[in-house]
């Protein structure tokens, strides 16, 4: 079975944040909430690089295992998702997950900050509403999954930097493109990461 993921290339991504754009606008994200956003490393300086930043929708994720309500859950499919019916805002999800990607409406203490909010993949929510509903939609937002369509973040990415879809192909369309770029298996690791002269 295919497990939906993300993967943005940080040698395509131009920092335009139409990704962050195109999710607010199709979930209608409250104001002060971010279920995606782009991260730059190195800022102004040489060797410079964005990453765009939300739910990675783990496997095993960090996020569920720690939420005293089960309200944050995998589907079949791989998809992270969560029962803001369930959710009592205590916050443990938004220290578990280390992309940061739990969001509250408010800052507040333990169970006043309101209920979680996250990237949904685009597959609506994981509560009781119908699928593709008016009050799934205003809840968690739209449902593109659920019409055979990718998240519009990925979508509306110009440089195709933020791929999505079955982990297994976006790994290797990944793959591919770095093997173009001639990179080899110098690509990741400590050559690479503190650029020294070392035997591997």
């Amino acid at each position: 079975m295919a497990r939906m993921k993300f993967l943005c290339d940080a040698e395509r991504c131009i920092d335009c944040n139409a990704c962050v754009t195109a999710c607010k606008n199709e979930n209608e994200v409250p104001w002060g909430i971010n279920r995606r956003r782009v991260v730059t490393i190195n800022d102004g300086k040489p060797g410079e690089r964005s990453v765009s930043m939300a739910c990675m929708h783990c496997t095993d994720a960090p996020c569920a295992a720690v939420c005293p309500t089960e309200c944050i859950f995998p589907t079949e499919d791989g998809i992270v998702l969560h029962n803001k019916d369930l959710c009592i805002g205590c916050g443990y999800c938004f220290y578990a997950c280390p992309f940061g990607a739990p969001q509250y409406p408010q800052i507040g203490n333990f169970g006043s900050r309101g209920k979680m909010d996250k990237c949904t993949y685009c597959a609506g929510g994981g509560g009781p509403e119908a699928p593709g509903s008016a009050a799934e939609y205003a809840k968690y937002g739209s449902d593109r999954f659920g019409q055979g369509k990718l998240p519009l973040c990925a979508e509306m990415c110009s440089t195709k930097s933020l791929l999505a879809g079955d982990g297994e192909i976006i790994a290797q369309i990944y793959q591919e493109r770095v093997a173009k770029r001639g990179y080899g298996s110098g690509a990741w690791g400590w050559l690479t990461a503190y650029h020294e002269d070392i035997t591997v």
